[in-house]
């Protein structure tokens, strides 16, 4: 709406996006927008130094995301916009709730005895964790220094973020190869397959431990080739440890439909007890150890 300020000057008022999703209504001809601006400014300087980040929630969990108990931090933001997303409400940053560094930290110390008695940790996972590249190497030194063990949940797209300090804060990496054939991988997650293949290639030469992570969607990613590609591949990688074949399942379709999103998957069904069990041994033919 516009309205005449002082002398006539017109004053234009307008809801401005801030971290997180929300808004600020600001006048201009005001202080109003000038400090709104400044608002905005000094919280993206708080994000690039990894300070303040985007977290869409958090939970503890126990033998899922890596050994022991957990607390896993879900980051808001993905630049890949995978078919069978079970969070979909996690694709955008702007989704997410604005958290410090050191509030998250906090939580984490308040944990920490139960996570060090389990020889459990810390998880960022997402979303797509290295979104926010400075906040999660904020948040992984935080859980060093409480001598608790760290884990990222990524599909290494963004593998490029992570600086060899950040590396040297990660002891275990869940990498999501969502497809071994590039075209496949394309169609599944609107992105290319490289920046993964060179995460994982970058991640065995420094002795990260890898847990390779592949979602077995019927009609999808179950083709046979493109399994083999998958197995080969995490077979190559000296620091693989185990290999987890996850059935699709539909526990995220709501979501895709609550957030006016184009669901491409609604006839799929979970694979069979049987196409699991090929899978899983396509990978055991590698001499991987599968779950």
């Amino acid at each position: 709406m516009t309205v005449p300020g002082p002398q006539g000057a017109p004053i234009v008022t307008l809801d401005v996006p801030v971290v997180g999703g929300s808004t600020v209504r600001a006048t201009s001809g005001t202080a109003g927008l000038e400090s709104v601006e400044l608002e905005r400014s000094e919280k993206f300087s708080q994000m690039r130094a990894g300070e303040l980040g985007s977290v869409h929630s958090w939970e503890l969990v126990t033998a899922v995301d890596g050994p022991g108990t957990r607390l896993t931090a879900f980051l808001s933001g993905c630049p890949l916009r995978c078919l069978y997303c079970h969070n979909p409400d996690t694709m955008e940053m702007r989704r997410g709730k604005p958290i410090t560094a050191t509030e998250l930290l906090g939580r984490l110390t308040r944990y920490a005895g139960v996570l060090k008695a389990t020889k459990g940790g810390l998880t960022i996972s997402g979303g797509e964790p290295l979104m926010q590249p400075a906040f999660a190497a904020r948040l992984l030194r935080g859980a060093k220094e409480l001598g608790l063990h760290t884990a990222i949940d990524t599909s290494g797209y963004l593998g490029a973020h992570v600086s060899d300090e950040m590396l040297a804060d990660i002891d275990l990496v869940l990498l999501d190869v969502k497809s071994g054939i590039p075209e496949t991988y394309k169609r599944v997650t609107g992105r290319e397959l490289a920046p993964t293949l060179a995460f994982g290639r970058r991640l065995a030469e420094a002795g990260t431990e890898i847990w390779v992570r592949f979602v077995l969607v019927p009609g999808v990613t179950d083709d046979e080739a493109n399994v083999e590609a998958v197995a080969e591949y995490a077979a190559s990688l000296s620091s693989v440890s185990r290999v987890e074949v996850l059935p699709f399942h539909q526990m995220g379709r709501d979501k895709w439909a609550a957030l006016g999103l184009d669901y491409e998957l609604e006839g799929v069904h979970a694979p069979s007890a049987e196409l699991v069990e090929r899978v899983r041994g396509q990978f055991r033919a590698h001499g991987l150890t599968v779950y």
